[in-house]
């Protein structure tokens, strides 16, 4: 059985020949572009996919869109951003596994790579997200500045074969701007799903499992004194970072300027919910 496949890009001229030259195998590639100012649409269709347009809001949104409104050739889509690239290992699993006649959804992890290396230990890996879906079948729903499946977790199965992961592929200015805009939808996700009278009401950990559980504890590691510092601990130390040489260092450290912005803007929001209150 064959695959589709869904880029989402926005001025990624940089990032998508590398991307697309890795789905050579794949006979219906669609690039979702956001308008982008760049060459990325010439480039898209120049190397073979076809291209529609769509402002982005959401990744959530914008994929879903994308499944309901979009054509595919094939009932299993692959989701993608420009700056990944699929491995000869995982084409070959994804291949086998939709094959499955009871399973919905496939979770997939990824490999950050860094300054020229794999970062196997400082990017916590593995790290999953469902990205292999049947459609219909698979739909998203926006959690923080990413997304997540809308399915239940009986419906998804696991992949062992990674995606490549390029976060820096239009160097640190590009990763500091997003992540700012990251960092706000972090806060907001976070401050939303606070009950400040009662802060540890809502946990009960022991009855989460997979993502939810993650999340949970994400969740209540902001109410943590020094948080920033101890995600870099955590990291570097705890995951093993410093095996990764200067890029583990580095990228610990870039982590926890990260975790400190969304702790500031946290503040921020609920400093503004006072004044409003007073």
């Amino acid at each position: 059985m064959s695959i589709s496949t869904l880029v989402l890009a926005r001025d990624e001229e940089a990032n998508l020949p590398r991307c697309l030259e890795s789905l050579r195998w794949c006979d219906d590639v669609v690039v979702v572009d956001d308008f982008s100012a760049d060459s990325t649409a010439a480039i898209a269709r120049r190397l073979g996919a076809r291209v529609v347009q769509r402002h982005f809001d959401t990744f959530a949104s914008q994929r879903n869109w994308a499944l309901d409104e979009v054509p595919f050739r094939h009932p299993w889509v692959f989701h993608l951003d420009a700056d990944e690239v699929v491995t000869p290992e995982l084409e070959t699993e994804m291949r086998a596994a939709v094959e499955s006649s009871t399973i919905v959804a496939y979770r997939i992890p990824s490999r950050m790579m860094f300054m020229g290396r794999w970062l196997r230990h400082a990017a916590t890996y593995p790290t999953y997200q469902v990205r292999l879906g049947r459609n219909p079948g698979l739909r998203f729903r926006q959690v923080g500045h990413g997304q997540k499946e809308d399915l239940e977790e009986g419906a998804i199965g696991t992949l062992n074969s990674a995606y490549l992961h390029f976060s820096f592929g239009k160097g640190l200015s590009d990763w500091f701007a997003k992540h700012n805009a990251y960092s706000s939808d972090e806060a907001q996700a976070a401050v939303a799903s606070f009950d400040l009278r009662h802060p540890l009401g809502r946990f009960r950990l022991s009855a989460l499992r997979g993502s939810a559980r993650r999340r949970t504890l994400r969740e209540l590691s902001y109410r943590l004194p020094f948080q920033p510092l101890l995600r870099f601990c955590y990291s570097y130390l705890f995951r093993g970072g410093f095996l990764d040489g200067h890029a583990g260092f580095t990228y610990c450290r870039l982590l926890a300027l990260y975790e400190y912005l969304i702790v500031l803007k946290i503040r921020e929001i609920r400093r503004r919910r006072r004044g409003q209150e007073t």
